[in-house]
């Protein structure tokens, strides 16, 4: 049910953009969403679908991607994208360090509207 009070933050700012753009119907919204957050695609549509009924993003799908995991060495400063099923420590692949910090993989952000 966390997914909820993300669905109404992101329908209000949808609205804000139709708004401000003079939008007369929001069509599809893309959806940018880190692979380690836990908001699963199912129930944020069904919520996206509850809370815009009756505006001008009814019926709007969600297009979400899902991105990797990025993490970044503290050693060497090396990015690369984290296997969380193969590797549980997430090694360094240039240097074999496990220190490190995540840069993404647990975001949420709209990456663009399509609307009429």
């Amino acid at each position: 049910m966390h997914e909820l009070p993300v669905i109404n933050s992101i329908l209000k700012v949808v609205l804000k953009h139709a708004a401000d753009n003079k939008v007369k119907k929001v069509v599809a919204v893309h959806l940018q969403v880190g692979e380690l957050s836990d908001l699963e695609d199912k129930w944020m549509q069904q919520y996206f679908d509850y809370l815009a009924k009756g505006g001008i993003a009814e019926g709007a799908r969600l297009k979400i991607e899902r991105t990797p995991v990025v993490m970044k060495c503290t050693d060497c400063g090396f990015s690369y994208v984290a296997n969380l099923k193969e590797d549980k420590k997430l090694a360094c692949p240039s240097c074999g360090s496990e220190r490190k910090n995540m840069v993404s993989g647990r975001e949420y952000f709209i990456k663009n509207l399509e609307a009429i």
